[in-house]
């Protein structure tokens, strides 16, 4: 720099210094700086609106009344090396506050200066979501932070249910910091990005399309695209000329192509029909009396001075920004600070440098003036222009545009408050928030089709679907490995007839992991699918609470549990094995108890069933038959360890098998609380098979727990043993992928096909039609010889029954034999009968009383009535008799 230029710039500090010399006095001029790149998209717009906004605010006399606002504008050149150096010159002037920047990545650097100047830097343009408020306390965003873009972008990804992106974006800080952000707000809706092309800044239209056709390849159709506004239409150009932009993509573009759009003073038919059915964002601004008057003065100057470019949202925020420092500056004035710089002495020029950097001067009013701007709260052309706890604007909102033939329509908004409404935020925000009812209307997607695209094909990269089989050591009909690549069993038959059905060709390869001499671990499958070491695991695989939560399970395809098998002795049949399931005492009891029933019974019903009538030897056998009429037989089988069920096996202390490498063994441990030193690994049938015959006292096992398929297997071979008590696990068995994987959807869909159409029993019938044991339902209930406490309670409630129905009968027989014989007794005997009646002894009325318990009793009831109408025909004749006595 030259003499004359440093002697202006002493000759200007010095009057500066002279101007606020007296304590309390307003300066008459104020400086203000801005730093944005003047033939940019968002600088063209944005030049005039900070323009604008000067001499509004230098008119308006209730703001900085008696102070003149200067701007001091400065050209990044779309450099981030020349955009710091112009900085660097802006704060040599002295400014209070800087309008700018417009690049993140410059924002990056003078942030850094900013901080060490206390300068603060209101940006109406970098978004880059990392200049945050914690590390760049100087730096305010005066827009919307693509934080909050990032979210709309994943909110419109999770409302049409698609899980896989590909990101698409400018390498640089602007674009990076977006697409981490977009990153965090997928996981957010458990979507991800599957697929990242990074453009390197200033590429030519070949290097994009080298990066598109790379992305073109993977498996994801939903392209996101976050670049710079000036280059970015190049890449629907390239994406147009691989047919991209064809039926069944996605585009979803941030609010840099609504600049564009906006900024075009005509648009050009033939650019739009290569963006036809793009998604676009862009800031919402809510219309107010205030944006409509900047709109017409920015158009009429626009006019005047022959400005070709549009009006888009960033000019708004630039407009604000102004008017934002311009308060700040008021109040800061109001309270009686001053503006003045102080020399830094950590900055000073190394001999012979020429950097000048001395020049750069503390702003000492600048901490003052940055909690003035925190407090910043009015109403501008953009809304509330108000700051949050976290230095963000407050109610960020979004339009989301859709581009037709000739232009785009609003289809609906995203707001921090609601998320996806088609009304408009404002409105939203007066009401509580309500994120459940989110709406958009109707989308015209690439092609002009109507119809929403699935979001994903499988990927054209020419790689097959990497899918780990377990080499098992044994259950060989489930899945077994011939050698590399070559796979059979049932579940890969399943799996095979699943991809047929598929509506997209999917080219397999079987990854076989495992050496075949031992099972290998399940979850450590299920682990590299999740690593992206596999794209899918596939056999028997329980779908089980660990696996879920790495990884997407298919449908199930078969229903699986966990059961007991043990060990049973076969009881050979002969002609008493009826008596085999109880004790002696048992049977005593049980015989005698059915008689006490017999007699009961034949008490009951004798007087008034025919059944139970006849000579004494014919009741007695009515009385054994009806009580012996109840007996049963069964086969019968001994468990030999005594486990009959789930609660005996957790209950005792002896050792328990489980398939090597399954769940099964976490389950017990965590689940049941089985101690490890009780478990026993097992790999092969045969080992099964081993265990269970030398039982807990020759090193084997009292018990094997495992899946029912397996067990079933089992028992197709070996006869000896059975499954005891119930299923006490309810899972499946399901094919493994990626988490959020759209293959998994498309195979449950598949698999659920197969089951519909019997074909999925068919392949189950093919592997699984070797002859079982012959067995009952009473093989699986496991239960040892039963004796007389076992069934106490219910001995106990049977005799109390028959008790209370003996003590009601005799009653009643009582009852009615005192009846019965008070009525014989008022008959009119002659004198010697009535000697002869009290002359009877004892024994013979007890003798007249079981008679009269042996007769029926319609009968007894009849001789009473008749008895009773003798009585009444014997009182008449006498009355009649004594009436003719008397007279005579």
């Amino acid at each position: 720099m030259g003499a004359a230029q440093l002697v202006a710039w002493f000759l200007a500090f010095a009057a500066a210094a002279g101007v606020v010399s007296a304590a309390g006095a307003r300066p008459s001029e104020v400086a203000v700086g801005a730093l944005f790149t003047y033939d940019s998209t968002i600088g063209h717009a944005a030049r005039l609106a900070i323009e604008l906004a000067v001499d509004d605010v230098n008119a308006d006399g209730t703001v900085l009344s008696g102070t003149k606002l200067s701007l001091k504008s400065r050209d990044t050149n779309c450099s981030a090396f020349i955009g710091t150096v112009e900085a660097l010159q802006l704060m040599e002037e002295n400014v209070v506050a800087v309008i700018g920047p417009q690049s993140s990545g410059i924002g990056h650097v003078i942030s850094h200066v900013a901080n060490e100047l206390h300068i603060p830097l209101l940006s109406f343009a970098a978004t880059d979501p990392t200049l945050s408020a914690l590390e760049y306390p100087y730096f305010l965003r005066t827009t919307i932070s693509d934080y909050f873009q990032m979210n709309a972008v994943a909110s419109i990804v999770d409302y049409y249910q698609w899980k896989r992106v590909t990101a698409i974006y400018v390498d640089d800080d602007y674009g990076r910091g977006g697409v981490s952000a977009l990153g965090d707000a997928l996981a957010s809706k458990r979507a991800m990005i599957s697929y990242k092309a990074a453009i390197p800044p200033n590429s030519n239209s070949d290097v994009i399309s080298d990066i598109l056709f790379t992305a073109n390849m993977m498996e994801s159709r939903v392209m996101v695209v976050h670049v710079n506004p000036d280059t970015g239409m190049r890449i629907f150009s390239a994406a147009n000329e691989l047919r991209m932009m064809a039926t069944g993509y996605v585009w979803i573009v941030t609010d840099w192509l609504a600049a564009v759009l906006d900024s075009s003073a005509s648009r050009d038919l033939k650019d739009m029909s290569h963006i036809r059915g793009l998604i676009v964002l862009r800031q919402h601004t809510p219309e107010s009396d205030v944006k409509n008057e900047f709109i017409s003065k920015w158009n009429t100057v626009a006019h005047n001075r022959s400005i070709t470019s549009g009006l888009n949202s960033y000019s708004f925020y630039a407009y604000d920004s102004v008017w934002t420092v311009a308060r700040a500056i008021d109040q800061f004035l109001n309270s009686g600070q001053q503006i003045n710089f102080s020399t830094d002495p950590k900055l000073h020029d190394s001999n012979g440098s020429t950097l000048r950097l001395s020049t750069l001067k503390i702003f000492d009013g600048g901490e003052q003036m940055l909690q003035q701007l925190l407090l910043t709260n009015f109403t501008g052309v953009t809304g509330p222009v108000q700051f949050g706890s976290d230095g963000h604007l407050v109610r960020p909102a979004y339009d989301i545009l859709n581009v037709g033939g000739s232009g785009y329509r609003l289809i609906g908004y995203w707001s921090n408050h609601s998320g996806l409404s088609v009304a408009a935020p404002e409105i939203l925000y007066q009401k509580p928030p309500n994120t459940s009812a989110q709406q958009l209307y109707n989308v015209l997607w690439p092609g002009d089709s109507t119809t929403t695209p699935k979001g994903w094909v499988f990927r054209n990269n020419g790689k097959a679907l990497r899918v780990g089989v377990p080499n098992k050591a044994s259950f060989k009909d489930l899945v077994s490995s011939r050698g590399p690549g070559n796979v059979t069993g049932y579940c890969i038959d399943v799996f095979n007839a699943a991809i047929k059905l598929l509506p997209y060709p999917t080219p397999v390869q079987f990854v076989t992991i495992g050496d075949g001499t031992k099972n290998p671990s399940y979850i450590g499958i299920v682990q590299m699918v999740a690593a992206n070491i596999l794209d899918a695991a596939v056999g028997d695989f329980a779908i089980v609470r660990n696996g879920t939560a790495i990884s997407e399970y298919t449908q199930p395809y078969v229903e699986a549990g966990l059961v007991i098998v043990a060990p049973v002795k076969q009881i050979n049949p002969s002609a008493w094995a009826f008596l085999k399931p109880f004790t002696l005492e048992m049977w005593c009891v049980t015989g005698a108890l059915f008689i006490l029933v017999g007699i009961v019974v034949w008490l009951l019903e004798h007087r008034i069933n025919e059944e139970f009538r006849g000579s004494p030897r014919q009741q007695v056998i009515t009385i054994f038959w009806f009580s012996f009429s109840t007996m049963f037989t069964s086969h019968i089988q001994q468990l030999d360890t005594g486990i009959t069920g789930l609660d005996s096996l957790i209950s005792s202390s002896l050792p328990i098998g489980y398939q090597n490498g399954k769940f099964t063994k976490k389950y017990l441990i965590q689940e049941l609380n089985i101690p490890v030193s009780r478990l026993v690994a097992l790999n092969t049938i045969q080992e099964y098979a081993d265990a269970l015959n030398r039982g807990p006292k020759y090193g084997g096992v009292a018990a094997i727990v495992d899946e029912k398929p397996y067990i079933d297997i089992f028992l197709s071979y070996y006869c000896n043993f059975r499954i005891v008590g119930q299923q006490f696990t309810r899972e499946g068995w399901g094919f493994a992928f990626q988490r959020d994987s759209p293959l998994a959807a498309d195979m449950s869909t598949a698999i659920l096909q197969l089951s519909e159409s019997g074909q999925l029993q068919r392949i189950h019938d093919e592997w699984f039609t070797r002859p079982e044991c012959a067995s009952d339902d009473e093989s699986q209930v496991g239960a040892t010889r039963l004796g007389v406490g076992s069934f106490s309670g219910l001995f106990l409630m049977c005799a109390l029954t028959c008790i209370f129905a003996l003590v009601v009968f005799f009653i009643r027989i009582c009852w009615q034999y005192n009846q019965y014989s008070s009525s014989e007794a008022a008959s009119e005997p002659s004198a010697p009968d009535a000697d002869a009646i009290q002359r009877r002894p004892s024994g013979r009325s007890f003798k007249e009383l079981l008679q009269f318990v042996d007769k029926k009793e319609e009968e007894i009831r009849m001789k009473m009535k008749r008895r009773s109408s003798d009585k009444d025909n014997q009182a008449a004749g006498s009355s009649d008799a004594l009436s003719v006595t008397s007279a005579y």
